[in-house]
Order: structure tokens, then sequence, then C-alpha cells
């Protein structure tokens, strides 16, 4: 592997939230983040797990105005730049320009893999305010790779600093991945980065398959703090990347302490692939789509996975939640005996 450093942005107080039905407080975000700055994490993304204004009823409401959230995040970094998710039609140039009046140091512009043109006026923004302004390309295992080429090409046009592979289902194989980064490796002049789910156990092995390519970003969530199964686990890609000689310049025992005394507290129940996770994969389903279908199914006496396979064969994309309950309600319509 000739690459020699790659850049690590933390996502578990982002990707996280979905974990926690979005209710991290200001003391909790405090103490992540000035442990993850103290281990020299570089990124640190700090949102609504839907991305700023993504707090509502039909994606879930915060437990702490996300402003709040940010700033506090802001408060105790010294050296970490502290990133927000936006996704155009939830979060607003608005929030964007509040949320780097407030300290954010990089915008990550999420669209779903054939959306990239709704981004041009939050990246484009994003440039003028000076934050580092990533392009973030949803559900990438959706489309041919000619497809994802195209889209990244968009989002370069617009000013991208860095595009990403986002694997938002948990979906993707590692040779998938592999022809994903290198046709953008090929194509694209800007940075490469990749962001995984473990819905398939494929997490690490897909984000050195993404390095193997030629991405220099990868998404890690500390502890598996993320949706679904979670992301690619921060303390160990830090120790998998420096036994293969590549620097991140990441603290590996800092963060293995972070992870066992402030993260493990926050979670619910430890991470691990479910049977509800496992089906997020499978079916190539958005990974926050199982805190919601799990409720759904509860409501209408339904199974999950029934709900979830189902918004796979829809091909339901993020945005669009609301077709959850819709999907539960007529399986269990079709449950019900006639006469």
């Amino acid at each position: 592997m000739k690459q020699r450093e790659v850049t690590i942005t933390e996502v578990a107080l982002r990707d996280g939230s979905h974990a926690i039905g979005h209710q991290f407080t200001v003391d909790q975000v405090r103490e992540v983040v000035q442990m993850l700055d103290d281990a020299n994490v570089p990124y640190i993304e700090v949102s609504h797990g839907d991305g700023i204004g993504g707090s509502s009823l039909q994606y879930g409401l915060s437990g702490t105005d996300e402003m709040k959230l940010i700033e506090a995040a802001v408060s105790v970094s010294r050296q970490a730049k502290i990133g927000v998710l936006l996704l155009p039609g939830i979060g607003t140039v608005h929030e964007l320009k509040e949320a780097a009046n407030i300290g954010a140091r990089m915008a990550r512009i999420a669209t779903h893999v054939t959306e990239a043109d709704v981004s041009k006026q939050h990246i484009m923004l994003s440039k003028e305010l000076g934050m580092e302004t990533v392009g973030f390309l949803m559900m990438a295992h959706m489309v041919p790779v000619e497809k994802l080429v195209e889209q990244a090409k968009l989002m370069e046009s617009y000013g991208a600093d860095t595009v990403y592979v986002v694997d938002s289902a948990g979906a993707m194989l590692p040779h998938e991945v592999r022809e994903r980064i290198r046709a953008l490796k090929n194509e694209v002049s800007i940075q490469i980065g990749f962001h995984a789910h473990n819905n398939l156990s494929l997490a690490m092995a897909n984000s050195i398959a993404a390095i193997e390519e030629g991405a220099t970003w990868i998404d890690g969530s500390v502890r598996c703090l993320g949706a679904g199964a979670g992301n690619t686990q921060t303390e160990v890609l830090v120790a998998v990347l420096d036994r293969l000689g590549i620097q991140t310049g990441i603290d590996l025992y800092k963060m293995m302490d972070l992870a066992e005394e402030a993260v493990a507290p926050i979670l619910p129940k430890p991470q691990e692939i479910t049977k509800g996770s496992l089906v997020l994969g499978y079916a190539g389903v958005y990974s926050s789509f199982l805190l919601h279908a799990n409720r759904a199914a509860d409501k209408f006496g339904v199974d999950a996975r029934d709900i979830l396979v189902e918004l796979g064969k829809q091909r339901v994309v993020g945005g669009q939640e609301d077709m959850i309950l819709d999907v539960a309600s007529d399986l269990a319509n079709r449950k019900t005996p006639i006469g």
C-alpha cells in the first residue's frame, strides 16, 4: 500500500445521534469533543443525525438545540475542526450561516447519489464562508459507477474540496467500493473520502479497500456509535492503519480510553449487528431507518424486517422517512383477515 497518510473525521456525535434518538446533551458533547481533541482527531462532526435543521417530528426531535451542541464542541476544541452535515431541503443556508458564525469550520453537503445538483447553492456558500467543503453522495450503492462519477464531477464543479462515496445502507461489498473509488480517482482531481456502515460487518474491510484505491479521507465512529450497526470503529481503524504503516496523527491509547470512559456510557446498548441492522445492509436501506422501523413495527404489530425489506424493494431513500409508517400500515392491513 503506497499511501502513508489518511485524514479521519469522527462522526459519532452526528451519525451516533440516530442510535440515541437525537438526545445528546451539552455535557456529553463537551466531554467527548474534549477527549477527541486531546487525542488529536482532526475533524469532529456535530449535528442532528439528519444534519443541521433535522430536528423535527419526521426525522426525530433533538433533546438539545443542535446549535448549542455545536457551540459547546467549538468551545472545548483546541486543534480539531468542528464540522456539520447539511442535507439540502432539511437544512438551509440560514442554518449553515449560523453554524459557521458559532465556529463550525467544515460543512459536508449531503445529497442522494442522483441529486448532486441540489447541492450547488450550499457548496458554494460553504466555500464563501471559508469552510472546508465536502460533497457527500449518499446511498452510493444504488447507481452504476458511471452515474456516481457524473454526480461527483458536479460537486467538484461547484467547488467541493472533497467528494465522499457514502455507503449509507452498509450494503456495499469490498469489490464494489474498490471500483467506485478507483473510478473517482481516475475522473476527479479533488480529494476522495469514504463513509461506511457496518450492517454486513464490512465497514473496516470496505474502509481499507477505499484507502488502497486512493481515498484519503475516512469516517469513523468511536465505539461504533452510529446508525444501524454503526460505522467503521474509529479506535480500531487507528490501530489497523498504524499496523499498515499509515499515519493518522491520532493517539490510539487516548482513543481507547475515550471509547471506554466517555462513549460506552452513552450507548443505550452495545452496537452490534442485530437482525434489524443486518437486514438494512441486506436490503440496501438507509441505516437511520432502523429505529423508525422498530417503532413502526411495534405500533402496527408487524416484523421490522418485513418493513425494511419492503422499503428496499421500493428503493426508498433518506428524506422519505414518512414512507416507513405507510409500509408498516400496509403490511398490517395485509395480515388482517377479510370478513
